[in-house]
């Protein structure tokens, strides 16, 4: 699947209704972005590594069920971006945008600080998240790791967390954000600068600290504003990308490179040859293994 077609899933899922999940939901999410971070050091497929995961997984949420669809679309395409749209009531549009930019052949977004950056905001969300807090942390990952404003933001504008009043103002930002800084069009928006300079007339988003520093970090680098933010109001900070501690995990993050490469390659051998076949990837319900061998032993 090509990315205009992966995009077209995107805006489809913004386009959709959303909702809030559960408590439980972001809790199981975090921990499933969590483990599977840290378990893709050891020598083991991604396949399993859900399939293990999920095991763990209360089986009153709804994340079991998603991590099927994705170990499915996983052994189709080799990603999860695909099945992440598809799953527009569970998964945001940011947390397939940030998947999306992860598995680019041609990016930089280390997959593994992409699941780092989503199992934080799934903590975040778990302790209480804000729009404020939610809009900050997920612009922050945007500026740190390069991902596009543009469909970035849009991606942000269907978050379930923020009202239309919210909506309206991210679609301006990404208008805005290359002609005013990022510290002016939140200053503009808060309740300290109605109390300098009197009702602005459209919708207050922020609020009087918020107002002040971003007052106070005008004119200067937003990753200072950020860090601000999270200094004196607690706002989630987004993980930075770190050196490699030894030539290993190169190595290894080279061979999954390799891997999902050569899975694409099979498959457009089979595609020349005549069609790819797809019954390795799926069998009749109805379909015994009695019945199979019996099929086997009639043949022979």
């Amino acid at each position: 699947m090509t990315q205009a077609q992966i995009w077209s899933y995107i805006e489809k899922q913004i386009a959709g209704p959303a909702q809030l999940l559960e408590r439980e939901e972001y809790i199981e999410q975090a921990y499933f972005f969590r483990t599977l971070r840290e378990r893709l050091e050891e020598n083991v497929s991604t396949q399993e590594l859900i399939k293990s995961i999920k095991q763990e997984i209360l089986s009153t949420t709804r994340l079991p069920l998603a991590l099927d669809f994705l170990a499915a679309e996983l052994r189709l395409t080799g990603g999860f971006a695909t099945a992440m749209a598809r799953l527009s009531h569970y998964f945001t549009p940011f947390q397939t945008f940030v998947i999306h930019e992860a598995e680019k052949d041609d990016g930089r977004f280390d997959f593994r600080i992409a699941l780092e950056v989503l199992q934080k905001e799934a903590e975040y969300r778990v302790q209480g998240a804000t729009p404020q807090g939610i809009f900050l942390y997920q612009f922050e990952t945007l500026c740190r790791n390069r991902l596009g404003y543009d469909r970035g933001l849009t991606a942000m504008a269907g978050d379930p967390i923020f009202d239309e009043n919210w909506r309206e103002w991210i679609l301006t930002v990404r208008r805005q954000v290359g002609l005013l800084d990022i510290a002016d069009l939140i200053f503009l928006r808060s309740e300290y600068y109605r109390q300098l300079f009197g009702d602005p007339g459209k919708p207050i988003l922020f609020g009087e600290k918020e107002g002040k520093i971003a007052a106070a970090n005008r004119k200067k680098d937003p990753l200072y504003l950020f860090a601000a933010l999270s200094r004196h109001l607690g706002y989630p900070s987004v993980p930075r990308p770190r050196r490699e501690e030894s030539p290993q995990k190169t190595i290894m993050l080279l061979s999954r490179k390799l891997q999902r490469l050569e899975v694409r390659l099979k498959l457009l051998e089979e595609e020349l040859r005549g069609g790819i076949n797809l019954e390795r990837f799926y069998k009749r319900p109805d379909e015994r293994p009695a019945e199979r061998e019996e099929g086997m032993s009639t043949e022979s």
